[in-house]
């Protein structure tokens, strides 16, 4: 690509083009669904198991592997990807000779990712988020990460288009099935918390890096790391930031999610109340997820609905982030920002997870119904895992154990997060006992969780 003619922004930067290749997988996705012409289903690999772990639901390893249909959604998978972001790398006028080779050696490297995670015992307690920070950081901090397989390393735009496509998830019909209820556990709750960790890690612990800081408020208040990777763009978070924060995030995550029903369990709170607590605070959807099976099915549909209206959050704590950093935390008297820089620095990858979180919202779903939505999200949902696991890969053949030490600023970090989520669980605990408990309002009927 000749480098004198500059490709414009609305093509070449990351950012939008997270926006056009997850509108893609978007469309693709619907036409694929809605008009049953075509399979346009992502490869996953269904749990598996090895002696007697075997009798239970896992499917033989060698059964999906003979199939051809794991072989066909492999090649799609590949296709699909690798041309979409060779295409963005191209428009960013890096080499596609170097890039190709290198994103095929780290689609591997996620396969097997993908693989190990879906091993029964450690499906059922750790997502492939873990595993993928996991092997990368194991393959970053022994052997080395030859420079040939650097130029596929691009953390933020896998995810940042995973977070576009994730979008189309983050239905607004959410907000009515619970309420106010929902409301005023997620959406009053978040910002108190983000505004309390600022304040306690500029404040207090006087750290200085204040996009770490405000990435891993978010992380913590919100879904751990879809938060953190918005939050940090715009603020301007390094990679260094990112990993800390979401490091921390998926450790805590883990052991959150087992401890956490064993003692709601222990206090005898209601499925209804622990569910939702559950939802508030456990970072990671998925985490949220198992942790409220664990206490039944009311607590798992309280989980996942709390914790759906608490992503729709998203995409507006990124916005006024970008706002507050452009014009109060990065201001100075000699300059003054404006609305054009205030567009300049937002990250625009955020328009494109509204906009397909409105067009399944008031558009598809209206149309076509509930079902074909879940549907086209189940099609979805394994294109942004792909994203996602490819950008998490990244981070840890990205990070080094001794920069990552450097990070944690004596330790304050680790602080600023206990602390942190200390209240956040506390608050929430309270907006649950309010709004749930029946001692102030009414208890939703069972009906809502059909």
């Amino acid at each position: 690509m000749d480098k004198t003619k500059k490709v414009p922004d609305f093509w070449g930067k990351e950012d939008w083009q997270a926006v056009w290749l997850g509108s893609i997988v978007i469309l693709l996705a619907c036409v694929a669904v809605l008009t049953k012409a075509f399979d346009f289903s992502a490869v996953k690999f269904s749990t598996w198991a090895v002696g007697e772990a075997a009798a239970t639901k896992a499917v033989p390893l060698a059964e999906q592997l003979g199939a051809w249909a794991f072989w066909r959604k492999l090649i799609v998978t590949v296709v699909v990807l690798c041309t979409l972001f060779t295409l963005g790398v191209k428009l960013q006028g890096e080499s596609v000779k170097k890039y190709i080779p290198a994103f095929l050696c780290l689609f591997v490297i996620a396969l097997v990712v993908r693989f190990v995670s879906a091993e029964f015992t450690l499906n059922r307690y750790l997502e492939w988020a873990f595993w993928a920070l996991l092997i990368g950081l194991l393959i970053s901090n022994t052997v080395g990460v030859p420079d040939w397989l650097k130029p596929a390393i691009k953390t933020e735009f896998y995810i940042k288009t995973g977070l576009v496509i994730m979008g189309f998830s983050v239905l607004f019909s959410n907000i009515a099935k619970f309420g106010l209820y929902g409301l005023g556990i997620a959406w009053i709750v978040t910002p108190i918390v983000i505004i309390f960790m600022w304040w306690l890690g500029t404040k207090v612990l006087k750290i200085d890096n204040k996009p770490l800081v405000i990435t891993l408020a978010s992380a913590t208040s919100v879904c751990g790391t879809s938060a953190a990777i918005a939050t940090g763009a715009a603020s301007g978070a390094k990679k260094d930031d990112l990993s800390i924060a979401i490091s921390i995030s998926i450790i805590f995550t883990i052991l959150m999610m087992v401890f956490e029903p064993m003692i709601i369990k222990a206090v005898g709170m209601s499925q209804l109340m622990g569910g939702a607590l559950i939802g508030g605070t456990v970072d990671s959807t998925g985490a949220v997820v198992l942790a409220g099976n664990a206490l039944g099915p009311e607590a798992e549909q309280a989980a996942v609905l709390v914790k759906s209206i608490q992503n729709i959050l998203i995409g507006f704590i990124a916005f006024f982030v970008a706002i507050f950093f452009a014009t109060r935390v990065e201001k100075s008297a000699e300059k003054k920002v404006g609305a054009g820089e205030i567009w300049t620095r937002f990250p625009k990858f955020i328009i494109g997870f509204f906009v397909a979180s409105l067009v399944a919202s008031f558009l598809i779903q209206p149309i076509f119904g509930g079902d074909q939505v879940s549907a086209i999200n189940k099609v979805l949902d394994q294109y942004k895992n792909w994203c996602f696991v490819l950008a998490f890969t990244s981070i840890g053949l990205d990070t080094n154990f001794k920069e990552l030490a450097k990070q944690m600023h004596g330790g304050k970090v680790l602080w600023l997060y206990i602390i942190g989520q200390t209240f956040n669980i506390a608050l929430t605990f309270f907006a649950v006992w309010f709004l749930l408990s029946g001692v102030v309002f009414d208890v939703p009927v069972l009906d809502l969780f059909k």
